[in-house]
């Protein structure tokens, strides 16, 4: 273990998850989630060309954010991290790092810190999970389209349904993998790509994006789901809802499910 490590703070005004997708891919290191928006990486190797690289992304994008690139005395700072990383409660789900016990009256999900998105904690993501506890049933046919880290197809498994998972990054997809097995759970196909690639259609469609990516790829969305099937899209933000909603107004909308600014619509054809 090295004398010293360094830790990156960065602190976006919006866009939360283009920051969390950039940071991941600049960097190999488990990245810190906190409660307000803000994300920590910490490494061994210097940090200052990837802050150098948020920042001009930042500024290219027109978006506030702020940043702190420290040399820190190395303290076990991955103990100390583990320390930091908390299960959560979300409907009848547990979701938490493979270091802490299960409830026993709750389904369990084991998710560890990784590269992917998706640890429950964000508001997307536990809002998506209310979703499915509500809505998904036992045998159905479930897309997650941008699977993440694997944690809203996990879920939907651990009800009984059948499960393809698909991310344009192939990160992403190894990372699904390795937490299926992690939870003793199986999926039926993956694939490195979007909801275009389907050959099927399916009960169930889960998209938990970003509102740009929803708007674009609408029509592929819906053209995979059955009819009187449910399409579950989060990743939206309060100001970007309408926009969203319009490309959807020929579904049926079921829920919208608000958490802070953030916003997770249920839909079925």
């Amino acid at each position: 273990m090295s004398e010293y490590y360094y830790e990156l703070t960065i602190n976006p005004q919006n866009n939360y998850e283009l920051f969390l997708e950039l940071l991941s891919a600049l960097t190999n290191e488990a990245i810190e989630e906190c409660e307000d928006g803000t994300l920590i990486a910490r490494s061994e190797e210097d940090l200052s060309d990837v802050e150098f690289g948020i920042l001009e992304f930042a500024k290219r994008l027109n978006i506030n954010c702020t940043t702190t690139c420290i040399k820190k005395e190395n303290q076990d700072w991955i103990e100390n991290y583990k320390k930091s990383v908390k299960s959560v409660e979300v409907g009848s789900f547990f979701i938490r790092p493979s270091w802490e016990e299960k409830k026993e009256d709750k389904i369990d999900i084991i998710i560890d810190p990784a590269l992917s998105f998706g640890s429950g904690h964000h508001e997307t993501t536990s809002s998506c999970i209310l979703a499915i506890d509500q809505f998904v049933k036992k045998d159905n046919e479930v897309l997650d389209v941008g699977c993440g880290s694997g944690i809203l197809s996990i879920a939907a498994a651990k009800l009984g349904c059948g499960v393809d998972i698909c991310d344009t990054d192939e990160v992403c997809i190894n990372d699904t993998i390795e937490n299926f097995k992690l939870n003793n759970a199986t999926f039926n196909n993956s694939w490195i790509g979007s909801a275009n690639k389907a050959i099927k259609q399916y009960d169930v469609v889960i998209a938990n994006i970003v509102a740009d990516v929803l708007v674009m790829i609408h029509k592929d969305l819906k053209k995979c789901l059955k009819d009187g099937g449910i399409l579950i899209v989060s990743g939206i933000l309060d100001k970007h809802l309408d926009r969203v909603l319009s490309k959807f107004k020929d579904l049926k909308e079921l829920e919208v499910i608000h958490k802070n600014e953030w916003v997770t619509v249920v839909f079925s054809k």
